[in-house]
């Protein structure tokens, strides 16, 4: 049983007893068992656990996490203090520099201030085998990650989703609540930013939204 510590506990208890969630745990008992698979199996659930329900602000959907050593850490595009930015994730501070003016290139790569500030940092999938780029998709993550989609799209409060490349927009089908603003861009992978990524202003127009529904812009500075 995951415990997250905060609203997530309620709202997915029942998750945890379906089917297709103890095969996921049957599956990924056995790849952390005899492969090398990131995040650390205790940081799997960190976006939830640092992000609880009523304090979400932005979601940020990502594809699944870095699959190299060291990267990631359970929050989407994000990385540890003392690890390079990975390059979607200097293309996303290039983005929010040209956006906003904040300038966080040359800065470390962790984004638990956002995460604590109201930002779901969440990936389609939450597991990924080492040097393997979506070797999980397909086992489950997607079912659990729609439900918490789902949930999200029911609150009332206003909230921003941002979509960045197919497997995130492929969410968008479950964000009908005329509550939310919903963007969507390509991934800031250097594969796919020049495809609608640069100058997508996602930044802007998140904080413009939620000023407009009455709550705190994000600060998208890394401190």
């Amino acid at each position: 049983m995951v415990n997250f510590g905060n609203e997530w506990d309620e709202l997915l208890k029942g998750e945890f007893e379906k089917e297709y969630y103890l095969n996921l745990r049957k599956f990924l008992i056995q790849e952390y068992r005899t492969q090398r698979v990131f995040p650390d199996m205790y940081d799997i659930y960190n976006a939830m656990k640092l992000t609880t329900y009523s304090d979400v602000k932005c979601v940020i959907l990502g594809q699944d996490p870095y699959h190299g050593e060291g990267q990631a850490h359970g929050l989407s595009f994000s990385v540890k203090r003392g690890v390079t930015p990975p390059p979607s994730l200097v293309n996303i501070f290039k983005e929010i520099r040209d956006d906003t003016g904040v300038d966080n290139l040359g800065r470390h790569g962790e984004l638990t201030e956002w995460a604590k500030s109201g930002v779901l940092l969440l990936n389609t999938v939450l597991t990924v085998r080492a040097n393997s780029p979506r070797s999980h998709r397909g086992k489950g993550w997607e079912q659990f990650t729609t439900t918490v989609i789902k949930l999200l799209n029911e609150r009332e409060k206003p909230m921003v989703f941002v979509l960045w490349g197919g497997d995130a927009k492929a969410k968008r089908v479950f964000l009908n609540n005329p509550a939310h603003l919903v963007l969507t861009a390509a991934h800031p992978s250097p594969l796919s930013a020049y495809n609608g990524f640069f100058g997508c202003r996602h930044f802007s127009q998140a904080n413009r939204f939620l000023e407009e529904s009455g709550q705190t812009p994000i600060d998208w500075e890394i401190h």
